[in-house]
């Protein structure tokens, strides 16, 4: 792993996502670390972020490194028109990490073509959120006490969904059942479940989830993304179309945990939140400990 970028999940095998979230689990014991003593790490974000900027900061921070970027890309010199080419090669000569989020599919592999130090994908658009789905990993891992023949239900947007697709990817290795559920109109593109084919992996599709609900050991939930849409009218159609509700949880398995990479609109009701099965804000928490444990796997210090 060491000097290398991480832009897809899959440029990560099983054994190296497995030293990740063991990795994860020692960093929640001891958080408070030095292992970036003299690193100075840049976070540029081009398209906004809460989750994966704070807890990306909170990493390095709390792993004594030092911070360079920017939270918006108004305040960089791309408003001048600097290319994103021009931006990451001037920014590698500054810093020994660069981690990226950018609202274009495959920025990121082209920000890895250029850069002199490696780079960590948080984000492009609509492809890929490879930190995101080692948090998730860790989310599962903890609850569930295994990755392995579990039966994972995504719920919402998985048309422009990045963290579902990377999630299904990762899982592939771990022999899970997958259940989509979506609108026809954000439905898993077909590329993902010509993958899923490829490896063998038992993916079921349907547009409601009520009736299924008890069969899920994580009920992976997502918003509609109303900026991925061109068309307004096209959002206003179906970004309230699944609501989950506490009631809809009485006859789950006592296992099964709700997870959602956040924000959160409206498609998880605020009764849900004291439900022991809600686990999307302790998700959040593992975010810090994942990607504590990414930045120092691949700059070798661990």
């Amino acid at each position: 792993m060491k000097n290398r970028s991480l832009v897809s999940i899959n440029d990560f095998s099983k054994e190296e996502i497995l030293q990740i979230v063991d990795l994860a689990a020692k960093f929640e014991e001891n958080p408070n670390q030095e292992l970036l003593k003299n690193k100075v790490i840049a976070t540029l974000f081009f398209e906004p972020s809460t989750r994966t900027r704070l807890s990306f900061d909170t990493a390095i921070n709390r792993l004594g490194g030092r911070i360079i970027g920017f939270s918006d890309a108004s305040s960089s010199s791309t408003t001048k028109g600097e290319t994103l080419k021009d931006t990451i090669r001037m920014v590698s000569n500054y810093a020994d990490l660069i981690v990226m989020r950018h609202p274009l599919e495959g920025s990121a592999r082209y920000a890895d073509e250029e850069s002199r130090v490696p780079i960590i994908n948080a984000g492009d658009g609509a492809n890929q959120h490879p930190t995101q789905t080692l948090l998730d990993l860790y989310s599962i891992k903890k609850t569930q006490g295994t990755l392995e023949n579990l039966n994972i239900f995504m719920v919402g947007d998985l048309k422009y969904g990045r963290t579902v697709h990377s999630l299904l990817q990762a899982m592939s290795h771990f022999n899970p059942v997958f259940n989509f559920i979506s609108p026809d109109e954000l439905r898993m593109p077909d590329e993902y479940k010509f993958w899923l084919d490829s490896k063998g992996i038992t993916f079921y599709e349907h547009t409601e989830f009520t009736d299924i609900l008890s069969r899920a050991d994580i009920l992976y939930m997502t918003r509609v993304q109303q900026e991925r849409f061109a068309d307004p009218l096209e959002y206003e159609k179906v970004k309230n179309i699944y609501i989950l509700k506490n009631s809809m949880l009485k006859n789950t398995k006592d296992n099964l945990r709700i997870l959602h990479p956040l924000p959160r609109v409206n498609e998880i009701n605020t009764d849900v939140d004291a439900n022991p099965k809600a686990y999307y804000f302790q998700q959040a928490e593992n975010g810090v400990y994942a990607r504590m444990a990414i930045i120092a796997s691949i700059l070798g210090l661990v």
